[in-house]
C-alpha cells in the first residue's frame, strides 16, 4: 500500500504544484496529510489477495464536489473545498488499488496508468476498470511536421 498511496500523494500534489499558487511548506504539509489520511482510510481495506475487492471504497472522486479526505488534508492548510475544486481538475478519478494506480481526468478521458506492478501470484483479472480502459480505443497517434 505504501507505493501505491505515495503515487496518488505526488500526483495530486503535482497537479497543486502546477497552480504555482501554494508554497512549498503547504504543499509538503498537504502531502504528509494527505498520505496519512489515505493510509488510515484504507487500513481495513486493502486486500493484495483480490485487488479489487474494495475498489469502490478506495476510489478518489473529484465531481464537481471534493473528496473528503483530499478537501481534509487541504483543511490542513487552510485551503477551503472552493479553493481547492478550483486548484485541480473539476473531473478526476483516481482508482487506487493492491498493484496498480490509475487515473481519469474528465467523464469521458482516457484512462492513465501512473503505477503498475506485477502481483506476485495472480493471473490476469478483469475489473470493471479494465473493461472500461479495454473499451476505449488503442489508437496511437503520430505527428510530424
Amino acid at each position: 500500500m505504501k507505493a501505491e498511496v505515495a503515487i496518488v500523494v505526488n500526483f495530486i500534489t503535482t497537479l497543486l504544484r502546477v497552480k504555482g499558487l501554494l508554497s512549498e511548506e503547504q504543499l509538503q504539509h498537504f502531502s504528509r496529510s494527505l498520505e496519512e489520511a489515505l493510509r488510515e482510510h484504507y487500513e481495513d481495506h486493502w486486500f493484495p489477495d483480490a485487488p479489487f475487492r474494495g475498489s469502490g471504497y478506495r476510489c478518489i472522486r473529484i465531481n464537481h464536489k471534493m473528496d473528503p479526505l483530499v478537501g481534509k488534508a487541504a483543511y490542513t492548510i487552510g485551503l477551503s473545498r472552493k479553493q481547492l475544486l478550483s486548484l485541480l481538475p473539476c473531473e478526476l478519478t483516481m482508482w487506487v488499488d493492491p498493484y496498480e494506480v490509475s487515473y481519469r481526468i474528465g467523464e469521458n478521458g482516457s484512462i492513465g496508468i501512473l503505477y503498475e506492478s506485477t502481483p506476485p501470484h495472480l493471473n490476469s483479472v478483469d475489473s470493471c476498470k479494465e473493461k472500461l480502459r479495454l473499451g476505449h480505443s488503442r489508437t496511437v497517434m503520430t505527428v510530424s511536421s
